[in-house]
């Protein structure tokens, strides 16, 4: 497939954006030198990311089948990263499953997520891990970056808990039986340095911020599992949001569909990108599969130098601290 240029105004300026294209007609032999050459210096300056949707239940085994079918898929794609989403390993039919099940990361559920990591070649991002908290009442909705080489470089321990009345829904609790984290994370990767979040955090702009302005996040995850009122409503809004304000790729998998007779999650992966496109989309909001797209190192530099709200961003949290 051939490179071509897609041109979004912006004050003025342009912005060139690859895009690909299935179409290929006859070029001379120097046209056809040009755009091989085009195309190299392209495929330098990106990589390629999957993001995966699925219907996690509660049984270990089965979600490990179809998170492994999913790393073979993102591979054959070409992927060097895999976002799963929250929840991946596990879904309780009843409240408090989940903390029956909750491991340390060292435990044999993420060992098995690292082996697999391994094997396949592919960095893996695991949204929502059920960690053992500090007593047999809490655990930590942990998501964990491993990499390539099946070990654990990442993680992040969801800072904002679902307490809250869906109107139209039911009644959560999270911090009933999950005890909040404290620290933000980012961490480089073969798809750029990324910023960790995950699901109800995308309601709080502030953490994208800052993992923009003061820790150098040029794709953030957002792996989640939201509700079907609260996802009809607001996820993409939220999420285009998001990547326009900090100029960032935003990655967001997510569970969907009927997970048992109590919860269903509304779906929807999508990949964004720094300008608020979306690049990545499956085709049904809630079946099993991935989207891929490429990160473009080159788009992000141009976004960013075209609109430099970093400078007056780093002006403001200068004034604040």
């Amino acid at each position: 497939m051939l490179n071509c240029c897609l041109r979004f105004p912006l004050d003025g300026a342009s912005l060139s954006h690859p895009i690909r294209s299935t179409h290929v007609n006859s070029y001379t032999n120097s046209s056809t030198a040009r755009l091989t050459a085009e195309s190299a210096m392209a495929a330098a300056n990106s990589v390629r990311i999957a993001a995966a949707q699925m219907t996690s239940v509660n049984d270990i085994a089965a979600n490990f089948s179809t998170c492994s079918r999913l790393v073979k898929e993102a591979v054959a794609a070409g992927a060097k990263m895999l976002c799963l989403p929250e929840n991946f390993s596990y879904v309780g039919a009843k409240a408090g499953d989940s903390l029956l099940i909750a491991e340390p990361l060292d435990g044999p559920i993420m060992q098995k997520y690292c082996s697999l990591a391994r094997e396949s070649g592919i960095w893996l991002s695991l949204g929502g891990f059920q960690e053992k908290g500090h007593d047999d009442a809490h655990l930590r909705n942990t998501h964990v970056i491993i990499d390539d080489a099946g070990n654990i470089r990442s993680t992040y321990s969801k800072i904002h808990l679902f307490d809250v009345d869906v109107p139209g829904g039911a009644v959560y609790k999270e911090s009933s039986f999950t005890e909040p984290g404290k620290d933000m994370a980012a961490v480089d990767s073969p798809i750029g340095r990324l910023g960790l979040t995950v699901c109800y955090d995308l309601r709080f702009p502030e953490i994208y911020q800052q993992l923009r302005f003061h820790h150098g996040a040029q794709v953030i995850l957002v792996p989640a599992a939201f509700t079907t009122v609260t996802g009809q409503a607001h996820w993409e809004i939220l999420l285009r949001a998001r990547a326009i304000e900090t100029q960032c790729y935003v990655i967001a998998s997510a569970q969907a569909g009927k997970h048992n007779e109590e919860r269903e999650s509304y779906g929807e992966t999508l990949i964004i990108d720094p300008w608020g496109t979306v690049v990545g989309r499956l085709p049904d909001r809630v079946s099993t599969g991935i989207t891929v797209a490429d990160i473009d190192f080159s788009f992000i530099d141009s976004v960013r130098a075209k609109m430099p709200i970093a400078k007056v961003n780093s002006y403001i949290f200068l004034q604040s601290s």
